[in-house]
């Protein structure tokens, strides 16, 4: 936040002032026992004011079947907090709607506040939470801060407003240019105000309501955010864009499938509860207008949008293939083993079934990149890469251990087929050379077993490693080309060390 700009904003001397009556109403339904006929009192002393909330009760936005003719009547029928609502929206309303801009447009402001106000309370009552009152000032004020800024910067802030293509850019550009944005300010003066936190944070959190820590403040911030992209189907001229945010933020934020009959609920509300508030809105289209005009556009913004998922899925699979694969050979890497051993190691030993481990070194590789240099070593490995993944199954893994080291893990495999597998594979690289360049390369592997079986002395995973690191060991000093298997009746072998 902007210390230096909250500071003027607090020394502004034209700063919008929170009325009396509406100071007064705060004070009483503040205390313990708030006495109603007070309050009623207090209200009824301001006739315009007293008639503006009779006539909203009674209006068709509420949907009372009784008529409420007294502010008391309204304080019965209604209770204290929407009453109180509706006092402080109209009061400042009233007091806000005098001042002159100086650097955006003053009508686009009331209208979008107007429908947002109408958009919050209509899904808080959509969604069913208590705080549908709270909803409805919280979206009519939260863009207050605009007006603050364009106090105290003037032609600075209309700079910045003038600048801005949309709302969304607005915020975006207010954060650049000012390190604060006018919901944050907005934050500021309802603190100023004395307004009590379930409405001073989800007017400052409007943009972001992810950082806010109580749940039910964070779903009102979230009613508001959404609120406001609601409005902006009305009030921007291309609407298609906002169209598809509302529909995508009420499935994802409120579980609202028929987004497009909410935004026809709100458009026809809105047009009552701003001749409520005595606000010139100027013409407003009928939401199946705004829809039929940007159908066109909606197609092309939902046909760019499956590409983009189908582009982001794409990407997060070679992502995620990055991540296991060694680059070389195509196998499964160091870490893509590990995991897929432990994994299946484990459940071995919890479901007392076999698990073998076939370790495969390359028969004097350093003599083949020696005399015929590190591609041809390189294609060795990628031609012994090929053949291994050629002879895994779906449920096995082929991997590159490390250097001239190639594994393959074989679950549910016992010793003898596993035994049969390895020798198997090591009369195919022995018969075949392998081609590089002008090149053929005779190559043999020796290659070491080990098998958990139930009974077996393993009791980590690194045993079992060992293991079959010892056998590889033991096929080398047995003239090497061969394939031996651990024998699990001697001594377990000692973890690797780490």
């Amino acid at each position: 936040m902007n210390e230096q700009l909250v500071s003027r904003i607090r020394q502004c001397p034209s700063l919008p002032s929170l009325p009396a009556i509406a100071i007064q109403v705060l004070d009483l339904a503040q205390r313990v026992e708030a006495d109603i006929a007070e309050i009623a009192r207090v209200i009824s002393k301001d006739p315009a004011l007293s008639s503006k909330i009779l006539r909203t009760v009674n209006s068709s936005f509420y949907g009372r079947s009784q008529h409420v003719s007294t502010v008391s009547h309204a304080l019965v029928i209604l209770g204290l907090q929407s009453v109180k609502t509706l006092v402080l929206g109209f009061s400042l309303v009233s007091n806000l709607s005098k001042t002159k801009s100086k650097g955006f447009k003053h009508l686009e402001y009331w209208r979008r506040s107007i429908f947002a106000a109408t958009a919050a309370r209509t899904i808080a009552s959509k969604i069913n939470i208590v705080q549908q009152e709270e909803a409805f000032l919280v979206a009519l004020l939260m863009d207050i801060g605009m007006l603050v800024l364009d106090q105290v910067l003037g032609p600075q802030y209309g700079e910045i407003y003038g600048g801005a293509g949309s709302h969304e850019q607005l915020a975006a550009r207010e954060q650049q240019l000012l390190q604060m944005t006018h919901a944050e300010v907005s934050g500021v003066l309802a603190e100023q105000w004395k307004l009590p936190p379930v409405l001073t944070v989800p007017m400052a959190a409007h943009h972001d309501p992810k950082p806010v820590k109580d749940a039910s403040l964070r779903e009102l911030a979230a009613i508001a955010c959404v609120a406001g992209r609601c409005a902006d189907v009305f009030i921007e001229e291309n609407a298609a864009r906002a169209i598809a945010q509302v529909r995508q933020l009420c499935k994802d934020h409120f579980g609202i499938e028929d987004a497009d009959a909410l935004l026809s609920d709100i458009g026809g509300r809105t047009k009552e509860v701003a001749s409520l508030f005595e606000l010139n809105i100027g013409t407003v289209g009928e939401y199946e207008g705004i829809l039929k005009k940007a159908n066109e556009a909606l197609i092309e913004i939902t046909l760019q949008s499956q590409r983009q998922f189908s582009t982001l899925k794409q990407q997060n699979q070679e992502l995620k293939v990055a991540a296991t694969t060694d680059g070389l050979t195509g196998l499964a890497n160091r870490a893509h083993f590990d995991r897929f051993l432990a994994e299946h190691f484990d459940r071995a030993c919890a479901q007392g079934t076999p698990v073998a481990l076939l370790l495969m070194d390359v028969d004097k590789f350093k003599s083949i990149n020696d005399k015929h240099g590190h591609p041809a070593g390189d294609q060795v490995l990628r031609v012994l890469g090929k053949l291994l993944r050629s002879a895994a199954k779906s449920t096995d893994l082929a991997a590159r251990y490390g250097g001239e080291e190639i594994a393959l893990i074989l679950p549910g495999t016992d010793r003898a087929t596993a035994s049969k597998k390895a020798e198997i594979i090591r009369r195919a690289i022995e018969t075949k050379p392998i081609q590089h360049e002008q090149l053929s390369i005779p190559v043999t592997a020796s290659i070491g077993v080990a098998v958990f079986e139930p009974g077996c002395p393993f009791r980590q995973v690194a045993q079992l490693v060992k293991a079959a690191d010892l056998a590889v060991y033991n096929a080398k000093h047995s003239g090497r080309n061969c394939v031996k298997v651990f024998s699990a009746t001697s001594p377990a072998p000692k973890p690797a060390a780490a």
